[in-house]
């Protein structure tokens, strides 16, 4: 149960942000507080304040304008505070961080009355290093062999980099610019940013000669004492996979507020996905091989180093040819010409094993190279840590530090390379629990400047298990909301893709808008896609019927049928027309509310990206056009591969998987339409499948209760 106090604590701090924002109360945002309260308030724990209980997690569906924020904010700081827990904040976008931290977090902290810290957890690699820097300033020239792992960054940026390197070491010298790459005035490019960044394997700590002015741990101390810490579900899942708490708090010790909730699964997914580029790999073990000499130059009177570098030049001579055995095997699998991407001459393809399973040929292969990048990565780990006592005054290794300190960001690089190959080939190697979901298994056939790569993947087609034992099982506790958690209706579909347990609070919160005064339309116009020539006369022809003043926002599903249908409009209506990727998004976006101030009419055509945190409230956004139902692009092989497994188990995978998502990604294009209560205008829907599929009337019944005009329906088609 929510302690008094602590419900008079909340119920208090709502009031006084309420007065003195002069905001109104909303119902669905009362409702948020009380079940955040509830749930986590009543987390029992033992003596030492570790948890006991096991409904610790709830699930809040709250639409755009319920004011969720400040809801879970008010609710959930409070009871962390009282249990002694760190409250992490983990948004998807960066647009929404920014929002929290510099809008949300500063009124709550004025306005409310509760007294609290805050601090922005980043990746290490977000942050300048200033051993780098200081490195570039002296010209680069510590370690002449890194330079030829990055030979082409050295080789591009020339004097614009040596001017960029002066202006930031200038500027995080006198105070002005605190070393992270996002509060740099100008974009950095990423060849630029790598040469002046690290990881933690690069990175060492405080044996570092410039671990005082680090830019990182300078806002790591911070975090430290921080209540409330805004994080992004990479960082979050970054910190799980290395076991928690090395860079955020570790998860018994907080509770987790995880907004943009819906996005969390296919992270996870992303976050444990291995991929090795056959090509990329054969030139840094040339490179490897190259710098054998000035390696052993400078590390070889140590003697384990010089052991480990001895054996390296029959490791790398093992690695080679098998490299170019399954070079070679991977164009045979996929019935491929060697060195061509794809006998149509496309930049890119896929070839999926079907199930996941990979033929016992590529097996084998795989069997070997995860003998042989195991022993390797254990070798370049030996080294590193070797490299890391030698900075050690209390250490005595036989190698002065002046030598070790030059050469450890190198060995590190390589460590973590052979790393990711050992993960991506043990993966191939694997045989999949038949019990469980399987991991997909792929190659991707490409060309980059020409030259032919052939990409290895492998990923978990679910991320459920993971969540479920690394984040849900270990947190204190956790809320998760979206404006979008369900699909037609239910939360059962991210349940399975989260792994979040029927134990669990979930909740849909009422909306505050007045859905009716947006107008749902099917037109009689609207045909199936099947028909693509019929599909896209159908859209032109409904743009040009458009009244000239509207502001539109037209949704396709394929960047080839947004172009079909741009270069078939007449001229004059072509004009009105602003495209994605012909501008960037932000300028898009600028130009689009300058027509529309200009009493101009605009019309953005945009594909599945615009259908998800687009804000163009009142008379920026008059009309969304749905040219497609969203269903997913069915050559994904993480997607193929699970909808095989539900087939192979007798279950329907376009119902299970295709539908339920259809549902969430028309539901947030629908919502581009109303964001704020007077908002109204219409939404018109040009597949009529919605009409005459079966699972049509689940899609429409799934929408908010818009006022409807569906006028394509036949007295002998099914709804």
């Amino acid at each position: 149960m929510l302690d008094e106090a602590l419900k008079g604590e909340i119920q208090a701090a709502y009031r006084r942000v309420l007065e003195r924002l002069e905001l109104t109360p909303r119902y669905g945002q009362r409702l948020m507080i009380a079940e955040i309260a509830r749930t986590l308030g009543g987390i029992e724990v033992d003596d030492s304040g570790r948890r006991t209980s096991n409904e610790h997690v709830c699930v809040l569906e709250a639409g755009t304008g319920t004011g969720k924020t400040l809801a879970y904010l008010l609710a959930a700081l409070p009871v962390a505070k009282a249990h002694g827990k760190r409250l992490i904040v983990s948004t998807a976008t960066v647009a929404l961080q920014e929002q929290v931290l510099h809008q949300d977090l500063p009124a709550l902290a004025e306005h409310s009355g509760l007294d609290f810290d805050y601090a922005l957890a980043k990746g290490r690699r977000r942050y300048l290093c200033v051993a780098k820097l200081d490195q570039a300033l002296d010209g680069g020239e510590e370690n002449p062999t890194l330079s030829l792992f990055e030979q082409a960054l050295d080789s591009r940026d020339g004097d614009d980099f040596q001017i960029l390197v002066k202006e930031l070491a200038e500027a995080y010298g006198n105070g002005r610019w605190e070393g992270d790459r996002d509060s740099w005035p100008q974009a950095i490019a990423d060849p630029q940013w790598r040469r002046l960044t690290t990881d933690h394997r690069q990175c060492t700590n405080r044996r570092c000669g410039h671990f005082s002015a680090c830019a990182f741990f300078r806002a790591r101390r911070h975090l430290d004492s921080a209540d409330i810490i805004v994080a992004n579900h990479d960082l979050v899942l970054a910190d799980l996979s290395l076991g928690g708490g090395v860079v955020l708090p570790k998860p018994s010790e907080c509770i987790y507020i995880f907004d943009e909730g819906h996005h969390l699964p296919d992270k996870a997914i992303d976050h444990f996905t291995h991929r090795f580029a056959v090509n990329g790999a054969l030139r840094w073990l040339r490179t490897l091989k190259k710098s054998l000499t000035d390696l052993n130059a400078a590390l070889g009177v140590q003697p384990t180093l010089a052991r480990l570098l001895a054996g390296m030049p029959e490791a790398i001579a093992v690695l080679e040819p098998r490299l170019g055995d399954v070079f070679a095997l991977g164009h045979q699998l996929a019935e491929l010409p060697n060195g061509l991407s794809n006998e149509n001459g496309d930049d890119s393809r896929h070839h999926r094993f079907d199930m996941g399973r990979v033929p016992q040929v590529l097996r084998e292969h795989a069997n070997a190279l995860t003998v042989i990048f195991a022993e390797l990565s254990r070798n370049l780990e030996t080294m590193a840590d070797i490299l890391r006592e030698s900075l050690d005054p209390e250490k005595h290794t036989g190698l002065p530090r002046e030598q070790a300190e030059p050469w450890l960001p190198l060995i590190a690089l390589l460590h973590g390379r052979t790393l990711e190959a050992h993960a991506l080939w043990q993966a191939m190697s694997e045989e999949d629990d038949p019990q469980e979901p399987p991991h997909a298994r792929w190659l991707t056939f490409e060309r980059f400047q020409g030259d032919a790569e052939l990409i290895f993947s492998a990923s978990p087609v679910s991320a459920a298990i993971t969540l479920a034992r690394y984040l849900w099982g270990s947190c204190h506790g956790a809320v998760v909301t979206s404006a979008t958690l369900t699909a037609l209706g239910r939360f059962e579909r991210l349940q399975e893709r989260a792994g979040l347990a029927n134990r669990y609070r979930y909740q849909r919160l009422p909306s505050p808008f007045d859905y009716s005064r947006a107008v749902l339309s099917v037109p009689r116009e609207a045909v199936d896609p099947g028909d693509r020539e019929a599909h896209e006369r159908a859209i032109v022809s409904f743009v040009e019927g458009l009244e000239t003043h509207e502001a539109v926002l037209m949704l396709f599903s394929s960047r080839a049928q947004l172009r079909a249908v741009e270069k078939a409009l007449p001229r004059a209506c072509r004009e009105r027309v602003l495209a994605q990727d012909r501008l960037p998004k932000r300028e898009l976006i600028e130009r689009h509310r300058a027509r529309v101030d200009a009493g101009e009419g605009s019309i953005i055509f945009g594909l599945a990206s615009f259908a998800e945190g687009i804000d163009l409230p009142g008379d920026y956004l008059t009309h969304v056009v749905i040219t497609r139902l969203p269903f997913a692009v069915p050559d994904d092989p993480v997607g193929a591969t699970l909808a095989e497994w539900i087939e192979s188990r007798g279950g329907n995978p376009f119902m299970r998987i295709a539908v339920p998502d259809a549902s969430i990604k028309l539901v947030q294009a629908c919502g581009r339409l109303i964001r704020k209560e007077a908002d109204s205008g219409r939404i018109t829907l040009l597949d009529r499948r919605v009409l005459t599929r079966r699972y049509g009337q689940a899609l429409l019944d799934s929408l908010p209760p818009f006022t409807r005009e569906i006028d394509g329906l036949k007295a002998d088609e099914p709804a």
